[in-house]
């Protein structure tokens, strides 16, 4: 007992010390804040004056933004470079320069781009001014079907709700692949199927690359709900968009799919391993019982490919 006595006085000694100790501490630190600021506000100003005359924090100005983007053949990562550290630089006067590298040849450079100007309301979103003007070139025929894309991918790119129905426009009535796959993506960007589900019908179009990038953009768009699309797409006479629509209706896990894939999965009725794979895959991601016989035959498909997928799908089941 006298043992267990000393330990509890040795505590309460070992806790009134360390209560003494961060009262201290804090009287401290209270007492010198005023003085700790001062310090390190001297200090940062001593580190910008020693920075270098070609740091970011010196060159990325507003005249630096408005000369060098600008000059002719600048480097595509010197363009992202500037913009992306140029991000909080009010320039009205580059505003005109950035507009025009919305139609640069480097995809990356126009998405830069145009997150540089979408942050600046004032002289890019009012009437006459860069989004009227994209616009306006988006739905002009008389423009290069280049310029049209670009224009249309840009609308996309400023993620202004205002943009969904010429984008859509876009997608159901130009006459170029070129722009309706544009079309596609910003939709994709916009997170709109299209105020008459034009997303849904893009899935027929006559052209292959706009009928992939619907059947992608399906999968990521929250509001896509013309499924029935999906389904039909199992017919279709490209083997590589069989294939892309079983795998998203696997992945969105639709069960009014799986005859369907039952019937894109037997080698008798699909030529293309690489669907029948896709095929088997989908029906292990449904795991509706109903599609086990056929993932078993699967399993002995030629293809080894469709064999593993069988494989696996059938843990699923």
């Amino acid at each position: 007992m006298a043992s267990f006595q000393a330990q509890v006085s040795k505590l309460m000694t070992f806790n009134k010390l360390s209560a003494a100790v961060l009262a201290v501490s804090v009287m401290v630190s209270v007492g010198g804040a005023s003085a700790k600021d001062a310090s390190t506000h001297a200090g940062r100003a001593r580190v910008y004056e020693a920075l270098k005359d070609n740091s970011l924090e010196r060159v990325t100005t507003a005249d630096a933004l408005a000369t060098e983007l600008g000059l002719p053949n600048v480097a595509p990562t010197r363009i992202w470079k500037l913009l992306e550290h140029g991000e909080k630089v009010e320039c009205l006067d580059c505003i005109s320069t950035v507009s025009k590298l919305l139609y640069d040849s480097h995809p990356k450079t126009r998405e830069i781009s145009a997150w540089w100007l979408r942050r600046r309301i004032f002289g890019v979103f009012g009437p006459g001014q860069i989004y009227s003007q994209i616009l306006s070139t988006a739905t002009d025929q008389s423009r290069s079907e280049t310029q049209r894309s670009y224009a249309v991918n840009a609308l996309g790119e400023f993620l202004d709700s205002a943009g969904i129905k010429p984008v859509a426009t876009a997608l159901s009535a130009d006459g170029s692949a070129k722009v309706r796959l544009a079309a596609v993506n910003a939709l994709l960007r916009l997170n709109n199927e299209g105020p008459n589900g034009e997303l849904g019908q893009a899935l027929y179009d006559e052209d292959e690359s706009v009928r992939l990038a619907a059947l992608h953009a399906s999968t990521s768009v929250n509001v896509f709900s013309d499924t029935d699309s999906l389904l039909e797409r199992f017919t279709d006479d490209s083997a590589a968009v069989r294939r892309r629509a079983a795998e998203v209706v696997g992945t969105m896990r639709l069960a009014d799919a799986v005859m369907g894939l039952i019937r894109l999965a037997s080698e008798d009725l699909e030529p293309s391993a690489e669907v029948r794979g896709a095929a088997v895959w989908a029906l292990g991601q449904i795991a509706n019982p109903a599609a086990k016989a056929a993932v078993q035959a699967a399993s002995k498909d030629s293809s080894t490919h469709v064999q593993n997928s069988a494989r696996i799908a059938l843990r699923r089941l």
